[in-house]
């Protein structure tokens, strides 16, 4: 599969998402522990990033392709995967919104968390996946939801404050977390509405070190939040930008402990059987 063109390519290569991933492996784990993955399952894992969810999946037995669009990021992957031992994963670049090379029903299960969510054409993305899942296999992703009070939705609304406004026909991947926006987006793509389910679940960003600590690295390598730095700096407005975000980061910190971070994150859980 060869990589195509696409406008996130640059922003998900910018920083090194693998330091925020780095506090997501529990919940990652935890997450695919209950969608009942079972040995020699051929599971596709799409923005799958390092492979928080691909991995996991792949332990449990599955056959794992794993697709990002980030080259760097399919490079951390594969590395891990070669540190793990696992020979029954792969992962390479390509475009969610463009599965080339990926023949039609390939799959049991095509599953992507907060990954294939920001990628352009959305109703592409959707068409593809129900493509390459087999017939009564399924669909599951895991979207941040707008305005929801907790932290990504939060760190993404922030830093939206600071950016320029996008250009025309932008398509907001917060979209992904309206249960309305999503059910419309795969009936076209040809599920039964009635096979379309959703539910709310949570994710725990977790670090043995402060949320202080923990902003900074989304600060340096997270590239939503980097574009917003770059543009809030331009604007005088870097120390405010660092002050919001400050506050949310320590107000949302479940550890009990200044010196840890314990986070939780709600999200969309979508499960769409074909």
């Amino acid at each position: 599969m060869q990589p195509t063109t696409n406008p996130n390519k640059a922003l998900w290569e910018k920083g090194d998402f693998t330091q925020i991933a780095d506090t997501m492996r529990e919940s990652g784990t935890a997450l695919i522990a209950k969608l009942d993955v079972k040995p020699g399952m051929d599971v596709l894992d799409l923005g799958c990033g390092d492979g928080t969810t691909a991995l996991p999946a792949a332990r449990l037995g599955a056959k794992v392709l794993g697709v990002d669009i980030a080259r760097n990021l399919v490079a951390a992957a594969n590395k891990r995967i070669e540190e793990a031992g696992l020979t029954n994963i792969t992962v390479q670049e390509g475009d969610a919104s463009n599965l080339e090379g990926i023949p039609d029903e390939s799959f049991d299960q095509v599953q992507t968390f907060f990954g294939a969510m920001f990628a352009p054409k959305p109703n592409d993305v959707a068409k593809e996946m129900v493509r390459v899942v087999r017939n009564g296999g399924r669909v599951v992703m895991g979207n941040w939801i707008p305005n929801d009070p907790t932290l990504v939705a939060q760190i993404l609304k922030i830093c939206s404050a600071y950016t320029p406004p996008p250009p025309e026909g932008f398509v907001s991947p917060m979209l992904w977390g309206l249960e309305d926006q999503v059910k419309e987006r795969f009936v076209q793509a040809g599920i039964a509405p009635e096979n379309i389910s959703f539910e709310r679940d949570t994710f725990i960003f977790y670090a043995l070190y402060s949320p202080t600590t923990f902003l900074e690295k989304f600060r340096m390598y997270y590239g939503p939040t980097m574009n917003a730095f770059d543009a809030a700096e331009k604007n005088g407005k870097a120390n405010e930008l660092q002050r919001e975000l400050s506050a949310l980061f320590n107000s949302q910190n479940r550890s009990g402990n200044a010196n840890t971070t314990s986070i939780p994150a709600t999200f969309l859980l979508v499960k769409a059987v074909k």
